[in-house]
């Protein structure tokens, strides 16, 4: 079993602990073979809960049991923490596919802070929603693509018509859907350009992120146009 520094700021326990799930006899026995001293402090540990967890923690909790061991322990000793965050990057509309994370990316404040469109090794990422906003810039170099308002995409209807779509590790956390979903301007209950995932999937900092946006036509949508892409949700970090 592992030391338990990190194990008391989370309410999904025994997930972490691999616990999770036994039934009597195999619950009893793992305490059985942990030495006198570890087998309280899991139990107390196990039985005060705390203040149940709210948003994306939330989520990321429930998801405790798929996350890789070496994570789990990390979290279990206090290595790692959990954190919000938000994934992202800014990329240009010069053609009806857009990749919004690419293998060729560094990281660089202001316009995308993941490297080769993967996380950073031993951070795993709970992605709880998503973020689409659009805006068109004075020209192409980097000073004014970070300087541009980037808005609601309701003043791009190209970009609306669109589809956007997430894989990691080839498989689907959101399949081919419209954009439509973060049209979300005359929603004052939800932040701009916000679409909320019923159900929330892991990416690991081993797999690649694939977020596309897919457009009909790139009629109407003027020169220098870029798109700002945000995966938000929980992170771990040391």
């Amino acid at each position: 079993m592992y030391d338990l520094e990190g194990i008391e700021e989370y309410n999904n326990q025994g997930a972490l602990l691999g616990i999770d799930g036994m039934d009597g006899d195999e619950l009893l026995g793992a305490l059985r073979r942990m030495n006198p001293v570890k087998r309280q402090k899991t139990i107390n540990k196990l039985a005060n809960t705390g203040a149940p967890s709210k948003g994306s923690r939330a989520e990321m909790e429930r998801h405790f049991g798929e996350l890789p061991p070496g994570i789990k322990q990390a979290l279990v000793k206090g290595e790692l923490r959990l954190a919000d965050t938000v994934i992202y990057s800014i990329k240009p509309v010069t053609s009806k596919t857009i990749k919004l994370f690419e293998t060729q990316d560094t990281k660089e404040i202001g316009i995308c802070n993941v490297s080769n469109a993967k996380l950073p090794k031993n951070q795993t990422l709970l992605v709880s929603g998503i973020i689409l906003l659009a805006g068109t810039a004075v020209d192409a170099t980097k000073d004014k693509v970070m300087a541009t308002n980037y808005k609601d995409i309701e003043n791009f209807p190209a970009i609306v018509t669109g589809e956007i779509n997430l894989k990691s590790n080839k498989k689907q956390i959101l399949p081919e859907t419209s954009c439509e979903i973060f049209k979300t301007l005359s929603n004052h209950m939800t932040p701009l350009g916000y679409y909320k995932l019923s159900n929330p999937r892991l990416i690991t900092d081993d797999v690649l992120i694939e977020l596309t946006l897919e457009l009909g036509t790139t009629d109407g949508i003027p020169a220098f146009t870029y798109v700002y892409a945000g995966l938000h949700g929980t992170i771990t970090t040391p």
